[in-house]
């Protein structure tokens, strides 16, 4: 088996919405209850589930960019959630994230090669006697645009282009872990399959490990070798893909499976869950 990469153990997230919006009542939302979960080197870990279930949250706890109300994330035998200052922000480079959408992750007032540069200027232990302008350049080219491209802004690119660029900032420090939240939802169908396999590319050729979170089934079918179904803040299932898709255990698992389009010509049926999903 694989090493552990990235463990979160009993992994907790609350957020008191402000009272000023429920007529002076505070209200607790549980985004993320007790997540237990693995990520081993050099695999792809799909995360699935309808949206307000915790999916992003959970990708935002592992990035270290906001910190948990209880529970411990370790990366190589270290708790990150204690981590603080420049001890976290050294941390920081080797799990980076892939955004969801592709146009408010850029900055519109940095060309394009400032935006890929940042990660390295902010690291200058990891960039020391690098020629960046170069670098620049190669990660351009990695993620399957020019070099010339890196004088331009983001607004003259289309939405999977800008997506690549995004990527191409986030494999700059050569990170062992990608993050990525939901990163073709934003595309148009035909674009998506391009960045999807990108990224397994990069997987491939990187010897990275990635989070690939998702609504679309048969994505996360094509690119995981692990799924965890989310519901309501939890882990519902996990397993093998195969496993997951074909066999699934819990009740939410097999009624999400069964609203993927095209069951029909399969000759399965759909399964409707009775009740209404809690309010926060």
């Amino acid at each position: 088996m694989a090493e552990e990469l990235l463990v979160a153990t009993d992994l907790v997230k609350h957020y008191d919405i402000s009272p000023a919006l429920h007529f002076g009542s505070k209200v607790l939302v549980r985004a993320v209850e007790g997540v237990n979960l693995t990520l081993r080197k050099g695999e792809s870990l799909g995360i699935v589930g309808e949206s307000g279930c915790g999916k992003s949250t959970l990708v935002r706890l592992l990035a270290a960019l906001e910190k948990p109300t209880s529970g411990e994330i370790h990366y190589g035998g270290v708790d990150v959630s204690k981590l603080r200052g420049r001890e976290l922000r050294q941390w920081r480079r080797n799990v980076q994230v892939v955004f969801q959408d592709p146009y408010s992750s850029l900055n519109p007032r940095m060309r394009v090669g400032e935006i890929v540069a940042e990660p390295l200027e902010v690291h200058p232990d990891v960039s020391k006697g690098v020629d960046i302008r170069k670098r620049v350049r190669e990660l351009l080219e990695l993620v399957g645009l020019r070099a010339e491209d890196e004088t331009k802004f983001p607004h003259q690119f289309s939405g999977g282009q800008r997506q690549r660029i995004g990527i191409a900032r986030a494999i700059a420090l050569n990170p062992d872990v990608l993050l990525c939240d939901e990163p073709v939802s934003a595309l148009d169908l035909s674009v998506q399959a391009q960045v999807v396999n990108l990224l397994m590319r990069l997987q491939r050729e990187l010897g990275l490990s990635i989070i690939f979170v998702a609504h679309d089934l048969s994505v996360v079918r094509h690119v995981s070798d692990r799924v965890a179904v989310m519901y309501l803040g939890r882990v519902a299932e996990l397993g093998d893909h195969q496993n997951v898709y074909d066999v699934p255990a819990h009740p939410y698992t097999q009624a999400l499976l069964s609203a993927e389009p095209g069951l029909a010509r399969q000759g399965r049926k759909r399964i409707v869950l009775a009740g209404d999903p809690p309010s926060p």
